[in-house]
Formats: structure tokens, sequence, C-alpha cells
């Protein structure tokens, strides 16, 4: 009877129709819909442009960089708060370089990629090396890097005509239609981070670790030196935002790159209920920000006050994560996400399918 009963829960149920697993795994198409429908209702002249389409991407794409760069510490169970402040430390060291010390562009973006290797190396030191919760570690590394973006200028805005000249030109202001340069930064890094997350033995182990750590050790993952590169991967991508948001605005300022990180937390969180069903993925994760983008566009159009949107940003985080561990997806979801039963047939529930995941994701290792 009990074997029965542990069958039944661990076996996939055939008859289940196609419309919930459609609503589960892009669900947020049909919340993207009733949002333009909603705001093009209220402000049919203004939202329902081509116009606002390019507006929405422009705007969003640094969002939706930082988003990006969380997709491969996330999958491998590592969180990293930092991102916000690498983006602020990027965009204020790019433009004092160019700005006071007459650097090269092409050499200046060079050295603040460089320096945001260096702050990835410290977040693995932290987080690796001393193993302090990555939460801790990496909300730690934040606060010492937003010090040091107010150290370098001053705690002032850095701007100049060496900014706003050939970098923000060939950097950020050349369009194709009216889509500026980094929305095709946006599209490159999803393109890459999507393929090396499906198609590659790294990205697969990077899952293999946030499904099940202890068991990706016992298959020989190298879950130390994946972790060091999904934080490397995060620094790096941050540290591109942050130079798009310089080029885009033609200044650089301590903290710009802060108020991002709500909505790349909740682009992440809301990309891993899309397209992959409970996996953080570069496809959903974007879709999630233009989702979050065109929400708070419409709100804006619609004159609501300031903080309406950010209000729709915190919704979004919640119920992203509450639909992911309710709907269905809990068990597909890394091991350090679910929602833990503890009692009854909740806890027996709850075994089978982290046993489920553990042999995915070992048997995915194996040659």
């Amino acid at each position: 009877m009990t074997e029965n009963a542990t069958v039944h829960s661990s076996t996939p149920q055939t008859k289940r129709s196609s419309v919930p697993q459609l609503l589960r795994k892009a669900g947020g198409i049909y919340l993207l819909i009733a949002i333009v429908v909603l705001f093009g209702i209220l402000e049919p002249d203004t939202f329902l442009t081509a116009r606002a389409a390019k507006t929405i991407l422009n705007q969003y794409s640094v969002g939706g960089l930082l988003a990006l760069s969380l997709i491969v510490p996330l999958s491998a169970g590592v969180y990293d708060l930092s991102i916000g402040a690498q983006a602020s430390l990027s965009s204020v060291v790019v433009a004092v370089l160019i700005s006071k010390h007459g650097v090269p562009y092409p050499l200046a973006i060079a050295i603040t990629i460089l320096i945001a290797v260096l702050v990835g190396l410290f977040n693995a030191f932290v987080v690796v090396a001393l193993r302090v919760d990555s939460f801790i570690g990496t909300l730690g590394t934040s606060a010492i890097l937003g010090a040091l973006a107010v150290g370098v200028t001053s705690n002032k805005t850095i701007t100049s005509a060496a900014v706003s000249g050939s970098f923000q030109k060939n950097i950020a202001l050349r369009n194709f239609g009216g889509v500026t340069m980094p929305v095709l930064y946006l599209l490159a890094a999803m393109a890459v981070i999507g393929y090396m997350m499906e198609q590659t033995k790294t990205g697969r182990q990077w899952y293999a670790i946030g499904f099940d750590a202890d068991a990706a050790l016992l298959a020989g993952v190298r879950t130390q030196k994946l972790r060091v590169g999904a934080l490397l991967v995060s620094a790096v991508i941050a540290s591109i935002g942050g130079i798009a948001l310089t080029a885009r605005v033609a200044s650089g300022t301590p903290g710009a790159g802060d108020p991002y990180l709500l909505t790349a937390f909740a682009g992440a969180f809301l990309g891993a209920t899309q397209f992959r069903s409970g996996r953080f993925n570069a496809w959903g994760t974007v879709f999630a920000v233009m989702l979050i983008a065109t929400g708070g566009y419409g709100i804006s159009l619609t004159g609501a006050p300031q903080w309406a949107p950010k209000v729709f940003d915190g919704v979004v985080l919640i119920s992203a994560v509450g639909i992911a561990n309710i709907g269905g997806m809990r068990s597909s979801l890394p091991k350090w996400l679910r929602i833990r039963k503890n009692a009854g047939t909740g806890a027996q529930s709850s075994t089978v399918a982290v046993s489920a995941d553990t042999t995915q994701q070992t048997q995915m290792e194996k040659p």
C-alpha cells in the first residue's frame, strides 16, 4: 500500500490537461496581454503606439541586463545582492576614467570590466572561501561598493563633453529603427546565457548545484569552482549594465544602479515561472522584465504617483515566488527555494520530489 502510494506520488499525471501546463509555463503571456488591454483602454493614444514599445525596450534594457546577471548565481543556489552597487561603481568608474583622466573609451570600458572581475573574485572569496552566506556576504559587498562609488566621485555626478561625445554616441545612442544599442546588448547577453545554461556541461552543472549541491558534489561536480564562476559572470554582466547606463544618460552617478535591484530580482524570479517551468532561464527573465516594464510604463502614463511602479515590482516579485511554490512547480524549483512540508503525506511527497530532482540531475551529469 505504501509502495503504491509512493510510486503514484512520483509518477507524472499524463492525463493532466495541457491548458494548465501552458498556464504554468507561459502564464505571463496572458498577464502581458491583460496589461496591454487595460492600459490600451485607459491610454489608447499614448500606450498603443510603436513609440511606446521602443521606449519600454530602451528604458528597461539596463534592468534586463542586471536581471540576466542573476541567472547564473541563482541557478547555482547563490544570491548576489551586490549587482546594483556593481552597476553603480562601473557607471562612475568609466565616467571618471573618460572625463578626468582622458582614457579612450574602449580602454576605459576594459578597465571597468577588469575591476568587476576583481569584485566577483572578492565575492567568491567571501562566499566560497570564508563560507559566509551569500545573502549576507554580497549584501556587505554592496555596501562597500556603494562607498567606493561615493569616494571616487566625492558624491557628485560625473559628466563631461567626452562622456556625451563619441562614448555616448557609439555605446548607447546608435540605433536601429529607434531601438538603441543597450537593447542589442540585452539580446546578445540573453542568447549567450541561454545557450550556456541549456547547451553546455557547465550550465547543466550550475543547475545541478542549485537543485541539490550535495548530490552534485557526490556526482563529481566541482561545486566550489562553479560557484566562483557564477559570481564572476554576475559581476561582469552587472558591470556591462552600469557602463550602458552611463552611456545612455551621459553621466555617472553614485547609486545609479541601486533602483534596478528590485526589478532584476523580480524579473529573474518571474522569469523562472516562464518557458522552463521552475528553472531560472534567460528567455523567461527578459520576457519578465519587459512584462514588468510594460506594467510600470502603463502606470506612469495614467498619472499615478511615482512610487506606484515600485509597488508593482514588489507585488510581481512576491507573486512570482508564491506561484512557483504553490502552483504545481515546487518540485521543479531548486531545493533552496522550495516550501518545506514537515508533516503527513506532505513530507513523503517532498521527499519523493527531492529524490526525483537529485536522480535527474545526477544522471544528467553522466557522460
